[in-house]
Formats: C-alpha cells, sequence, structure tokens
C-alpha cells in the first residue's frame, strides 16, 4: 500500500461497561431496534474501575454507581437502589416485611472490602465482625454459613441470589442508598453517546438527538407532493334505504291518501 492510499474506515460501533448489579437488557434491545447497523458490546466491569475504564477510552459509555469524580466525565443520574439486608431463609428477620436499623442491633453485620455503600463515618449498624470478607460473594458464603448478615443494594441481592438466602429492605436514618448514572467522557460525546442518552431517557426515536432513523430522501418526498389526493367514494343518496348511519332505522313511506 502507498503512503497516498489510506485504509478504510473501521465501521461504527458502541461499547456499553456497566456495573455488578445494573441490568441494560431493555436498553440494549431498543438500541439493536433502532440502530441494527452499529453492533454494541457489553462488558461487566468492577464499579472501582468504571470511570478509569471511561477517561482511557476502553468503553463509549458505563452505568456507574454514584459518587464518582466528574473531573472529566459527565454523568446523568437515573434512580436509586433500596437497601436490603441479605439473612437465611430461616432467620427471625425473615418473617416481617421490612427492618429498621435499631432491629439489626445484635446482629454481626458483615462488610466487604469491595462495599459499594456510602457508610456516613464508615458506621454500619448492628455488632461488626472481626474480619472484613474481600469481595460481597465472600460475604454472601458467610451469611451462608449462619455467619451474620450482609446489607447491599437491591439489584445486588438478585445478582447473588441462593435458594437458601432472603433478603428484606432496611429502612430508617443513616441507611444509605446506592444511586445508578450513565457516564461517559465530556469530550466524547458522538452521536451515539447523544443515541444512547436518548433511549436510556425514553426519548422516542423522532425526538432523539442522535443518529436515528434517516430523513426521507427528497425525491420521495416530492413524489408524494405530486400524487393527487385520492378521490372521495361517491356518497349514497341519504333518501335511499340505504347509505344511512350504521343500526339507524329506514323510515317506511306511508300510502298516499285517495
Amino acid at each position: 500500500m502507498t503512503g497516498s492510499e489510506a485504509s478504510p474506515p473501521s465501521p461504527p460501533s458502541f461499547r456499553l461497561a456497566y456495573v455488578p448489579g445494573v441490568t441494560p437488557t431493555k436498553w440494549v434491545r431498543i438500541w439493536k431496534e433502532r440502530l441494527a447497523d452499529v453492533p454494541l458490546t457489553l462488558s461487566q466491569v468492577p464499579p472501582a474501575e468504571v470511570p478509569g475504564l471511561l477517561r482511557e477510552l476502553g468503553a463509549d459509555a458505563g452505568f456507574v454507581r454514584l459518587p464518582i469524580d466528574r473531573t472529566d466525565l459527565s454523568a446523568i443520574p437515573l434512580y436509586a437502589e433500596t437497601t436490603v439486608v441479605v439473612i437465611a431463609k430461616d432467620h427471625a428477620i425473615a418473617a416481617v416485611e421490612e427492618v429498621s436499623a435499631e432491629d439489626l442491633a445484635d446482629e454481626i453485620v458483615l462488610h466487604p472490602l469491595d462495599d459499594i455503600l456510602d457508610w456516613d463515618g464508615g458506621r454500619l449498624p448492628g455488632q461488626p465482625a472481626n474480619e472484613r470478607p474481600a469481595t460481597t460473594a465472600d460475604a454472601i458464603e458467610l451469611v451462608a454459613a449462619g455467619v451474620g448478615v450482609l446489607l447491599v443494594p437491591q439489584s445486588l441481592a438478585r445478582l447473588h441470589h441462593r435458594k437458601d438466602l432472603t433478603y428484606r429492605p432496611v429502612t430508617g436514618e443513616g441507611i444509605p442508598e446506592s444511586r445508578i448514572a450513565l457516564a461517559w467522557r465530556e469530550e466524547e460525546t458522538t452521536d451515539l453517546v447523544e443515541e444512547f442518552i436518548g433511549i436510556v431517557r425514553g426519548r422516542t426515536v423522532n425526538s432523539s438527538r442522535g443518529r436515528g432513523t434517516p430523513p426521507e430522501p427528497k425525491t420521495k418526498r416530492a413524489e408524494k407532493a405530486r400524487k393527487p389526493a385520492p378521490k372521495k367514494a361517491a356518497g349514497r343518496n341519504p333518501r335511499s334505504g340505504s347509505g344511512g348511519p350504521k343500526g339507524a332505522k329506514t323510515a317506511k313511506r306511508g300510502k298516499p291518501r285517495r
């Protein structure tokens, strides 16, 4: 290949990262319906690594857990998750619909090193365990073994579902929530990023700011403008027995008087 020859541009694609617990299935399905010619690749990434991946352009956008450093990232908060306590199915807490922080006062509450909940001052309810599990998955195993209980966002409780475990919502002051946001590098707000933002925000195809559906060619619009409007069907004589509103009765003619 000579210096004057340029390699053909690579086809467009979209790389989406997401943290464990987030389920992007609905948004990916809409993407495939609207942009069938642009492949979308998914990658599950630990929460602490998503911002760096976006900064290094390893992904075009990503679902993150707030807070994150927004120095060179844009983020749209989407929703907050309910915090739940994961317990064994035969635990006393399983008999109630929800619990408060005070209800956990006598429980050993596990605190994994990869915990994503922002505890104010690092103070969790209940009694601390002797050691912190390395991961949430390790903490789940300890809960199943009857060692303690675990506080996590509801999506992570579902992600680590086991037949011998269940969970209940935790309410009250001091219980943090995990907030999910869509983030991307601020300087890389491309048309495809705008398209995905529109999908996540629920924009229709016509209102989307991104690629969307291409406009109809001018030639087709001109042909439609020149095409004569269809003629309306000739109406029937209102005095005839048919042609009136459906269900209407036809008046009977009386006999002429002699």
